[in-house]
């Protein structure tokens, strides 16, 4: 019996948090991106997950309690952005706009900052939380996940953790469900159907985010490990995973990825606003453009943005 078939029979579960076992996997991939290379053995010891990502409502309470401003709900101070545009020095947030068309693989042709969208507001202007409750929260940047973290009584995971958790107790597939991605045609995972960015299959007014448990949940009894939204953790990014230990004794610990320092964007010498890794995927994942809905898949983000297509979960180490 291999440990993912085992994991879904044995689901250790405290209220809304998971118990991921610990053990010795291989992160990363080798055939993709060049940002998840290279594949390579770590250790991760054993720690409690949310089943889901953190929800608007759940937020909400967070909110209501403690009395906490999301940053894009705040003006940007204008010494973080030199060179800024005052007219843009506005709260809000980046919302992804679906072009007509598109000229080459600029991204900023598919997302608009837009004045006064936040977690309540996920589209700006009059739009509201009518019927998206059960939604992961988005619009959260780094310092608002964490925030929300610390009042639970939780953290945010490390991408080893969040790696080891969405393979589900599997290594050696392309998806925590197995090698295909729409197996038997069952859609896993809320991503992109259609031609990304101009073009969506799904029924209008599910283009988005989809509500928590939605999908299947992975081996682990994990949803939305994959897709739906990215999701924040406290490493500082790295263009590579750091190369692999030559001898088993020298297998990482709950690794912590690399530096501040290594993270500063070098295309923006001039904003030192360090980035943190992302994981997941999200519902604007696509085959054709970005194939990101994989375990060892990761992205760079500052911690002051915020998106209309990132979340996060918590964990709680033993």
């Amino acid at each position: 019996m291999t440990l993912a078939a085992e994991m879904a029979g044995n689901i250790t579960r405290s209220g809304e948090l998971i118990w991921i076992p610990g053990r010795t996997f291989v992160m990363g991939s080798d055939h993709h991106y060049p940002e998840e290379a290279p594949a390579h053995p770590v250790t991760v010891d054993g720690f409690w997950m949310m089943e889901a990502p953190v929800t608007n409502r759940q937020f909400m309470a967070f909110v209501e309690a403690t009395g906490h401003v999301t940053v894009a709900e705040k003006v940007p101070d204008a010494k973080n952005y030199p060179g800024a545009l005052p007219e843009m020095l506005r709260a809000g947030s980046l919302v992804f706009t679906p072009p007509k068309t598109i000229k080459g693989r600029d991204f900023w042709q598919w997302w608009s900052f837009t004045f006064r969208a936040n977690w309540r507001r996920p589209l700006g202007g009059q739009s509201n939380l009518r019927g998206k409750l059960d939604h992961p929260v988005v619009h959260v940047a780094y310092t608002d996940a964490q925030a929300y973290a610390r009042w639970a009584g939780y953290d945010l995971p490390t991408e080893a953790e969040f790696e080891l958790a969405a393979r589900g107790g599997s290594d050696d597939t392309e998806f925590a469900w197995g090698d295909e991605l729409i197996p038997g045609g069952v859609l896993m995972a809320n991503t992109w159907q259609g031609m990304f960015p101009t073009h969506s299959t799904k029924p209008k007014g599910t283009e988005r985010t989809s509500a928590v448990k939605s999908f299947p949940a992975n081996p682990y009894g994990l949803y939305d490990m994959i897709g739906n939204v990215w999701e924040w953790t406290t490493d500082y990014w790295s263009a590579r995973h750091p190369e692999p230990a030559k001898s088993p004794c020298c297998v990482p610990v709950n690794p912590r990825g690399a530096g501040v320092e290594t993270s500063f964007d070098p295309q923006q010498p001039a904003i030192r606003i360090p980035q943190r890794v992302l994981k997941g995927g999200s519902h604007l994942c696509a085959p054709n453009y970005c194939q990101r809905y994989r375990p060892a898949a990761r992205h760079a983000e500052t911690e002051d943005t915020s998106t209309s297509h990132v979340g996060f979960r918590c964990v709680k180490r033993m």
